[in-house]
C-alpha cells in the first residue's frame, strides 16, 4: 500500500538575483505525525515554507501538497490595537465559512481563552506565537505549517510550545515544524529534513538519523593537552583533537569516556573542565550542515 503524503516536492528551487535560496529541493513529508525541517539559519528553510503556503512561486520543480493547510512563516502579525478575538474574527471572516465558530475552541485550545479580550498589542511573544495557532486552527487543517514557534521563548514558554505541538499532532495532524535545535526535533519529530545552502542533505526518520549519529562530543581542559592526546592514542572508541577555542574536543561514548578519564588520572594528568558539547544528534546536525550557507533572501510582500 503506498504511502500517504501531506506534502511532496521535486527539484523545487527558487532564486533571488544571483542567490539560489532552493536548490532542487527533493522531499517528502508522511502524513500524521510532526516532521522537523532542520538546518541553520540562511539553509532556505524559510523560502520552502513561503512556497509550501503559496506566499511565493517557485521558478522551476514541482510541489503537492494535501488539502487543508494553514500556518505561519517567521512569527505572526496582528492587528496590535485589537483584541485577540477580534483579530481572530478577522480572519475568520475573511476564510468564510464556519471558520468564526471555531473561534472559541481555538482560543481554549491555546490556552488564550481567559485573555481573549486583551489587545494584542499587549500580547508576550509567547501569546502571539499561540495566537498564530490558534489563527491557523480557524482553518481545521490536515497541515500545520509552524516556522520556529518556540523561537525567543523562554525555557517555561519553550516547554509550553513543545507540548501543544505534540497535542496537535497527536489529534490527527500533519505538524511541519521548522527548526534549528535539533534537540527540538529529536523530542517531538517522527520524521526529519536536514538542509544546508538550500539542498537537502538529510531525510527520513529520526531513528535512522540517530543510527548514524556519531558519538557524542565533550570539550576537555586539562593540565597537560599533549599528553592526553598521546593517551587517546592508544584508547579504542576514544577521538581527540583541538577545541577551536582552546583545550580539547573528545567524541567517546560513556565507557570508553570513562576509560579515558582513568587513564589521565593514572598519568597524572589533571582534569580541570569536562562538559557536554553536542549530543550524537547535534554532532551529526553539525557535520551535516558544517558548510557555510547560502543566506536566505526575504521574499516579496505577499
Amino acid at each position: 500500500m503506498p504511502e500517504v503524503t501531506a506534502v511532496e516536492a521535486r527539484g523545487l528551487t527558487k532564486r533571488y538575483g544571483d542567490v539560489v535560496a532552493a536548490d532542487g529541493i527533493d522531499l517528502v513529508v508522511p502524513a500524521g505525525g510532526v516532521h522537523g525541517l532542520l538546518g541553520p539559519n540562511g539553509a532556505g528553510k524559510t523560502t520552502f515554507l513561503r512556497m509550501l503556503l503559496g506566499l511565493v512561486r517557485p521558478d522551476a520543480g514541482t510541489l503537492r501538497v494535501c488539502e487543508g493547510v494553514a500556518g505561519f512563516v517567521e512569527s505572526p502579525r496582528f492587528y496590535p490595537y485589537l483584541s485577540g478575538e477580534r483579530n481572530l474574527a478577522l480572519l475568520a471572516d475573511l476564510d468564510g465559512g464556519d471558520a468564526a465558530d471555531r473561534i472559541d475552541g481555538a482560543l481554549r485550545r491555546v490556552g488564550l481563552d481567559e485573555r481573549r479580550g486583551e489587545k494584542a498589542g499587549g500580547y508576550s511573544h509567547g501569546m502571539r506565537q499561540r495566537l498564530g495557532i490558534a489563527a491557523a486552527l480557524l482553518r481545521a487543517p490536515q497541515l500545520l505549517v509552524l516556522d520556529e514557534p518556540a523561537d525567543g521563548l523562554d525555557p517555561a514558554g519553550i516547554r509550553a510550545m513543545r507540548a501543544l505541538v505534540a497535542e496537535l499532532a497527536d489529534e490527527g495532524r500533519t505538524v511541519l515544524l521548522s527548526s534549528h535545535h535539533m534537540a527540538e526535533a529529536e523530542e517531538l519529530c517522527d520524521t526529519v529534513t536536514v538542509m544546508r545552502s538550500g539542498r537537502v542533505v538529510y531525510s527520513g526518520t529520526v531513528e535512522e538519523l540517530r543510527g548514524r549519529a556519531p558519538d557524542p562530543a565533550h570539550r576537555l581542559r586539562t593540565s597537560d593537552d599533549d599528553e592526553a592526546l598521546t593517551l587517546a592514542g592508544g584508547l579504542p572508541g576514544v577521538r581527540v583533537g583541538p577545541h577551536p577555542e582552546g583545550g580539547l574536543t573528545v567524541h567517546a561514548e560513556q565507557p570508553a569516556l570513562d576509560a579515558f578519564a582513568v587513564a589521565l588520572g593514572r598519568a597524572g594528568v589533571a582534569v580541570r573542565a569536562l562538559r557536554l558539547e553536542a549530543t550524537p544528534l547535534e554532532a551529526l546536525f553539525f557535520r551535516l550542515t558544517e558548510a557555510v550557507p547560502t543566506e536566505d533572501v526575504p521574499a516579496e510582500d505577499a
